[in-house]
């Protein structure tokens, strides 16, 4: 970002140098340094600074649409819900204890697991091909059993 551009967007969203300083967890002096050009402007500040004008979260497509609002401390999602700090803090445990209930009574429970691959076993330096036995069902052992007996 230019020096000039950080300027104008400074003054548009800061009242005064002490108010800016806070926001940026600085000192006043620092800020002051950065608004008159002696020192280059943190890339941070810079970020954060462009957060705070957009609203949005950091430029990544993994982020598009969703924003912040700063004055009622709440992330608003594309879809327009809205999540504040404890809510999104007691999420996991949320989610934790659904799949717990779920595997507890046996609620049509079946694990997800995306992008996962099981590698055949390493064997001796090379992977094997496929595996050398298949998995055999009780009823097959029993009757295998018997035929031995015989």
């Amino acid at each position: 970002m230019l020096h000039e551009s950080f300027v104008k967007l400074f003054w548009r969203h800061f009242d005064s140098i002490s108010q800016a300083a806070a926001w940026f967890h600085v000192k006043p002096v620092t800020v002051k340094r950065w608004l008159a050009g002696k020192v280059d402007v943190n890339p941070m500040a810079e970020k954060l600074l462009i957060i705070r004008a957009r609203g949005y979260l950091p430029d990544d497509t993994r982020w598009r649409g969703f924003r912040i609002d700063e004055y009622r401390c709440i992330i608003i999602t594309p879809e327009g819900r809205q999540f504040g700090p404890k809510e999104l803090d007691s999420w996991a445990v949320r989610c934790d204890e659904f799949h717990a209930l779920k595997r507890l009574y046996e609620l049509d429970y079946i694990p997800v697991r995306t992008n996962v691959v099981t590698p055949l076993p390493f064997r001796g330096g090379r992977r094997i091909n496929q595996p050398e036995s298949e998995t055999v069902a009780k009823e097959k052992k029993k009757h295998y059993k018997k035929r031995k007996i015989k």
